[in-house]
């Protein structure tokens, strides 16, 4: 597993408390542009995101606050911006073909099948329950 976002309505206050719990800030940004748009499948997309890291450094917390679009709070087919924690990430082999063995099992995507630079092939999936999974393919 490489992280689990959670999505917040105050970046600072939810910072605050990972660090207090122990965890590490890695870095904050800002993300928006037709990528991200496209592998979350909204449009419009304007957040600020801080990743934090477990003291062993084995696991992460991407913090998410989307300015735009809107969330419309949580629902159990919660798109990508609802609060709460939306989805496990996870790097993978051979995107195609696990992807491929997800959907016989009933996952959907979410948005599109997208390449990120010459980094990764990444996509969301909508899996049982609603959890969405990301999965990412490492392509540099």
């Amino acid at each position: 597993m490489d992280h689990v976002g959670v999505v917040v309505d105050d970046l600072a206050a939810a910072i605050d408390f990972f660090l207090a719990l122990g965890l590490e800030l890695e870095g904050e940004a800002s993300v928006e542009g037709r990528w991200v748009d496209r592998v979350i499948g909204l449009d419009g997309v304007q957040a600020k995101i801080a990743m934090l890291r477990t003291p062993d450094g084995r696991a992460r917390v991407e913090l998410s606050r989307f300015l735009t679009p809107a969330s419309p709070g949580g629902a159990p087919a919660a798109p990508a911006n609802a609060l709460g924690i939306r989805h496990l990430s996870f790097t993978v082999d051979q995107l195609d073909a696990v992807l491929a063995r997800l959907r016989a099992h009933g996952a959907e995507l979410v948005g599109e099948l997208e390449r990120y630079r010459d980094v990764y092939r990444l996509c969301y999936v909508r899996g049982p329950a609603g959890i969405i999974v990301e999965l990412a393919e490492r392509i540099g």
